[in-house]
């Protein structure tokens, strides 16, 4: 079996990862918070010296996991492999998370790793098509569903976001690079007279999305915050969401009285 290599972000999946392949190379890099006892460390400037680090320790698969901000390089410190690359990024920066994110994919394949989907790692992370939770699904919910995959399907050749939520057929805010949570506490703060009722958030892949880094990922406190938004349904894609701690959150969901339900775009 080929060695794998976790390149960790902040948040539970590379705990998660790291627990299920004790073996693996674990990379964090410098300004990123990680949950993971790396065992090693590098600046984003230096990704030729972890080119070499991932090929001088056998590595031929690596996994990119967690919540990683876009960084501010500093040209002065590249390393010789990333002046090579810079270019690139920098040009693919200027666009949206998805167009970076295959830019970096391209690169590592180029210098010979396999990129794998933490879901194709851990099968668990995702839920098959169907209620995760007990509910009724209203007509009016339907609808705004209906409504929200619409606007989905808008946003995705921009590449803006994966998330949105709809309430009475009136969109009350969408995802961007700030994240779902922002989206959810934007929504809690909606005067109540443009509020209709309890509406819905749904959270999708982009259109033609690469799944093996960045993928939609929900937990806990996804809940808590959609709670607070005064939302009653939760919508994921079946097998292409990430579900953190899915126990704790299908648990929580339960006790707010969230319906979750994993279901193919309308």
């Amino acid at each position: 079996m080929t060695r794998l290599a976790i390149l960790a972000g902040s948040g539970q999946l590379p705990v998660s990862l790291v627990n299920a392949f004790p073996d693996a190379m674990k990379i964090a890099f410098e300004g990123i918070p990680t949950d993971i006892d790396p065992d090693d460390v590098f600046k984003f400037e230096h990704l030729g010296t972890l080119f070499e680090s991932l090929h001088a320790n056998g590595i031929e698969r690596l996994v990119m996991a967690g919540a990683m901000s876009r960084p501010s390089l500093d040209p002065a410190l590249f390393d010789e492999g990333m002046a090579t690359i810079a270019p690139r990024l920098l040009a693919s920066m200027a666009g949206g998370d998805d167009g970076l994110l295959r830019e970096i994919i391209q690169i590592f394949e180029e210098q010979g790793f396999k990129v794998a989907g933490a879901h194709s790692l851990l099968p668990d992370l995702t839920a098959d098509e169907g209620q995760l939770t007990s509910g009724d699904l209203t007509e009016a919910a339907q609808a705004d569903i209906k409504r929200a995959d619409s606007i989905l399907g808008s946003m995705s050749p921009v590449d803006v976001g994966q998330a949105v939520v709809v309430e009475g057929g009136v969109c009350l805010g969408i995802e961007t690079i700030q994240g779902t949570d922002a989206l959810l506490g934007f929504v809690a703060t909606t005067a109540k007279h443009l509020r209709r009722g309890s509406g819905v958030l749904v959270k999708r892949p982009k259109v033609g999305q690469d799944l093996r880094v960045d993928m939609p990922t929900i937990g806990p406190e996804t809940i808590k915050n959609a709670k607070h938004a005064g939302l009653s349904v939760i919508v994921i894609s079946p097998g292409s969401v990430l579900l953190l701690d899915r126990e704790a959150l299908i648990a929580a969901a339960e006790e707010a009285e969230i319906l979750l339900l994993a279901r193919r775009h309308a």
